[in-house]
């Protein structure tokens, strides 16, 4: 049976990540510090090491005897890069770099497939966004995750680690709390129209992000895994397809079977106006199927809270 290491495996991601892990027979430990992440999110079985990621003891006992590394413990709110500047860096930055300390010291390299972000090239001046476009992150977390990238580069070229970065843009699904400062549009609007509450809408709602389901998430994670790279790879992961976030609520009440009913506040200061990555790398490098459409992803959504309220 083999073995993987999932860091921040109780969180939204990497507990989806974990289920998929158990279903085809392999054994997950994971390392989280149960900050955001949830016990109960983790399949039966799950081998938990409660920690921080930057703990240099503690991923040496959480890596020891695992054929490779799952790394998405995070900090993953911009929010939070701003009131937290130095903790956040130590959770997105620095706990990179010791998984990659770690790793290096290992009797035998064992590869590590890294959530990065879309966030790394801040307000591209032209979309679809590919993976060559210029990084140029606006906040705190997308510097240090760009900054991963690159520690990831040296880790695979001085170090021999195989890596492979992931840029998620805008990930949705089941078990993404709705009640969480971390939590996207998508289950904050779901939540909130199938009680039939209002949304807020903060400008005129004509920005476009691209929306992918955490399940295609999963499978990118898997399928980068197999690679074993030795030039530390970055892939976008994510549909091409931009939504504005009016049509988005539209489509939600639609599945919902409920009106809609939205409070137009005023734009957010800084906040990027389009976001929609290519997928033609990811696709061909992982051999990637057509993702979830937005429309089936919603409902599973809805279904998911419909039963966890």
């Amino acid at each position: 049976m083999t073995t993987w290491l999932v860091t921040g495996g109780a969180g939204f991601i990497g507990s989806h990540l974990c289920e998929a892990l158990v279903a085809r027979g392999d054994s997950v430990r994971v390392l989280d510090d149960l900050s955001t992440g949830k016990r109960e999110n983790l399949p039966a079985g799950t081998d938990l090491i409660e920690g921080h990621i930057a703990d240099a003891a503690t991923i040496e006992r959480a890596a020891d005897g695992v054929a490779g590394c799952f790394h998405l413990a995070a900090i993953a709110s911009v929010h939070r890069g701003v009131t937290d500047w130095l903790g956040t860096h130590r959770a997105n930055l620095t706990g990179a770099i010791t998984l990659f300390d770690t790793v290096r010291r290992l009797p035998a390299p064992i590869p590590v497939v890294y959530a990065s972000s879309a966030a790394v090239y801040g307000d591209a001046a032209t979309v679809p966004i590919t993976e060559t476009t210029d990084r140029r992150p606006l906040s705190a977390y997308g510097a240090d995750k760009y900054a991963c990238e690159l520690h990831a580069r040296v880790a695979s070229e001085v170090h021999g680690i195989p890596t492979v970065g992931l840029r998620f843009f805008n990930v949705y699904g089941p078990r993404q709390d709705p009640q969480s400062p971390y939590s996207g549009v998508i289950s904050i609007f779901c939540d909130r129209i199938r009680r039939g509450l209002p949304i807020d809408v903060f400008g005129d709602g004509g920005q476009t992000r691209d929306f992918i389901y955490v399940g295609d998430v999963v499978t990118a994670l898997l399928a980068a895994m197999r690679l074993r790279p030795a030039d530390a790879p970055v892939f976008n992961v994510c549909t091409g397809t931009a939504t504005s976030v009016l049509e988005l609520a539209r489509t939600i009440a639609d599945a919902a079977g409920t009106r809609l009913d939205v409070q137009y506040r005023p734009a957010r200061a800084g906040e990027i106006r389009h976001s929609t990555g290519s997928p033609a790398l990811s696709r061909a490098s992982l051999a990637l199927t057509e993702p979830m459409n937005l429309r089936s992803g919603l409902s599973n959504v809805l279904d998911w809270l419909a039963t966890a309220s």
